[in-house]
């Protein structure tokens, strides 16, 4: 398995993409959270990696969360899916997987913007843009060939994170989240670790994730560091935009 880190920045970098990665999957790719500009990002870190993949040609999205640095792009996606059908490049729109509560509202979100198209008299939903499929805590999901299992975090709005597995390693995604114990005992399941560390007081400070015993620490690697981020406070590693992680 491997995960192409698209961003690693958090939702007031000058200097980064929004945290988000692109996973490569048995039956294709798993986009893991959205960020503004999507396009962009993802040509940017495939580019370097001789990955040829696009918007266009992935058919499964997980969303672990409502704030806009980790959904603002799904308007392009759909905008993007919904033209490729109208063309005939894609048959049926991507798949878009997450909780409840983040069904619940996304439409809320989206419709403004996505409601009414020219040449479609009825009023557009959600469905015209993304297949959507319901995520439910620790019920094992089969995407895109790989086994996936979510748990709900401690953010400012529901949020989620992620073991993902192709049956011989497991990527663990910590998704926006307060430290906590039961959650990183959760994710210490995983071969290796993506874990978030930014400011108080909805994030997990780099001396909570500093305190983890050695062995856990070194499957740990950093995202959604803010822009002042100091590599030399840890022995963890920070990720970087484009980096390529092979499990």
């Amino acid at each position: 398995m491997r995960a192409l880190i698209l961003g690693v920045g958090d939702a007031f970098t000058r200097l980064h993409y929004g945290s988000s990665a692109l996973i490569e999957a048995p039956e294709g790719h798993i986009l893991l959270d959205c960020p503004d500009p999507i396009h962009r990002v993802i040509h940017e870190a495939a580019s370097r990696h001789g990955w040829e993949v696009d918007v266009s040609v992935i058919d499964d999205i997980v969303l672990t969360h409502l704030h806009g640095d980790h959904c603002n792009g799904l308007e392009s996606v759909g905008f993007t899916g919904w033209v490729d059908r109208k063309t005939g490049a894609r048959q049926n729109p991507p798949r878009l997987h997450t909780t409840a509560p983040v069904i619940d509202r996304l439409w809320q979100r989206l419709a403004p913007a996505m409601d009414t198209l020219i040449g479609v008299e009825r009023p557009v939903r959600i469905d015209d843009y993304f297949d959507v499929r319901l995520l439910e805590p620790e019920t094992e999901a089969t995407i895109a060939g790989l086994r996936v299992r979510c748990r709900f975090t401690t953010h400012h709005v529901p949020t989620i994170g992620l073991l993902i597995s192709d049956g011989q390693r497991t990527l663990g995604w910590s998704g926006d989240t307060l430290f906590e114990a039961a959650h990183i005992e959760w994710l210490s399941a995983a071969d290796l670790i993506v874990h978030e560390t930014n400011h108080p007081p909805a994030h997990t400070t780099i001396e909570e994730l500093n305190a983890l015993p050695d062995a856990l620490r070194r499957k740990i690697r950093l995202i959604h560091m803010g822009d002042d981020f100091d590599p030399a406070s840890t022995d963890m590693r920070p990720l970087t935009d484009g980096e390529l992680l092979e499990l």
